[in-house]
């Protein structure tokens, strides 16, 4: 990767804060704000913007390994999924399994009354989730496996193509929370057999809130009706020829537009697009070995410290997340951000989530503030 201090040169925060908390909301790169008021100036003197194109969906597919028409843009996560446990059909009694570890709202959709689902966790162990577990958990009353690519709180990674197998040789679906893995993790759904996956932008992205997108598999779009509907979730042909809309009948669009419902952000998708422009130019295998090499080095200073990990070694569970156990974490979180040092508090312990552009210099920063607050 080319040099550091011209990478950090586009991100603004370093001058005033060491910032290592990617996994709950990144600071924007200045080309990401920049396009943004780009964008809000053009409204404001032309009532138009020409940045206003797909608004990311090509660039999403690209990061995903997927097409554009498996694309919708939606607006948080959580609306992704959602969307998907509310438009698949199945029997009531019907199993879908998940984990123990998993942010609120890969769950939540599917705990609610009205589907009729038994929800099974998969236990984690020491921080770990085992294929084996998944194995006798799944069986053919399962609809679904739901999981995140990356788990929130200690940063463990699924082996998506494993579950993606396990799943379909039940006739059950995979549905992936990416958040915590796209734009540092390389993502490729057709390797992995995915389903259907969500995420917002302003994480690993590195894009504003209000701005994320959701894949569904060519094969299940047609499948799949969506719970809401809207100008957005038809054939926009419909109106560009007759420059009417029809409203006797509903004529579902046959890409994933058809789970859009109706205006977008607009301004947070142009800068989403900006920021996945910027991931994929540098190449998200160069910025996940960067990553492997400032959480390498972040373990071994922990681990010096005499301090106990709350994150799998193993490399092929790694992320960007390392977690670790410390007394009183609210406390020492605030103390650290008093001094300019932004971590999060997570089970018990320190969430360290750096991005490509940290630098082992500041890590060695945190440990030596982590030392003085114990």
């Amino acid at each position: 990767m080319e040099d550091v201090e011209k990478i950090r040169s586009l991100f603004p925060v370093v001058k005033n804060k060491i910032f290592l908390n990617h996994a709950a909301q990144s600071p924007l790169p200045k080309p990401v704000a920049d396009v943004m008021r780009q964008y809000v100036d053009d409204y404001m003197n032309f009532g138009e913007s020409p940045l206003e194109t797909d608004l990311g969906k090509a660039l999403f597919a690209r990061l995903v390994g997927a097409k554009p028409e498996e694309i919708a843009l939606i607006e948080n996560t959580s609306v992704g999924l959602n969307i998907v446990a509310n438009a698949l059909r199945f029997p009531r009694g019907s199993k879908v399994v998940t984990t123990d570890l998993e942010y609120p709202s890969v769950v939540y959709p599917w705990l609610k009354k009205s589907l009729g689902v038994k929800v099974h966790y998969v236990r984690n162990v020491d921080g770990k989730l085992l294929l084996e577990d998944f194995e006798r958990a799944v069986d053919d009353d399962t609809v679904a496996i739901v999981v995140s690519h990356v788990e929130y709180v200690n940063g463990f990674r699924n082996d998506l193509k494993v579950l993606g197998e396990i799943a379909h040789q039940h006739g059950a679906v995979l549905i992936v929370d990416a958040i915590q893995s796209a734009g540092v993790i390389p993502i490729d759904v057709k390797r992995d057999d995915v389903d259907f996956l969500a995420t917002a932008c302003y994480k690993w992205l590195l894009g504003p809130a209000g701005a994320a997108y959701l894949y569904v598999r060519e094969e299940l779009i047609e499948k799949l009706e969506p719970p809401y509907v809207g100008w957005a979730s038809v054939k926009q042909e419909i109106f560009e020829t007759v420059d009417f809309w029809d409203i006797w009948s509903l004529r579902l669009s046959e890409t994933a537009s058809r789970f859009e419902v109706g205006t977008p952000s607009a301004v947070s998708f142009v800068g989403a697009a900006e920021a996945m422009k910027m991931l994929l130019n540098f190449g998200i295998e160069n910025i996940e070995r960067r990553m492997i090499e400032l959480t390498d080095y972040l373990i071994e200073r922990v681990k010096a410290l005499g301090l106990r990990l709350q994150t799998p070694e193993e490399p092929q569970n790694r992320s960007g997340i390392v977690n670790f156990k410390i007394d009183k974490p609210k406390e020492v979180v605030e103390r650290l951000r008093k001094n300019g040092i932004i971590v999060s508090a997570r089970a018990n312990g320190i969430r360290v989530s750096p991005h490509f552009y940290n630098t082992k210099t500041e890590i060695d920063t945190l440990i030596d503030e982590t030392r003085k607050t114990r």
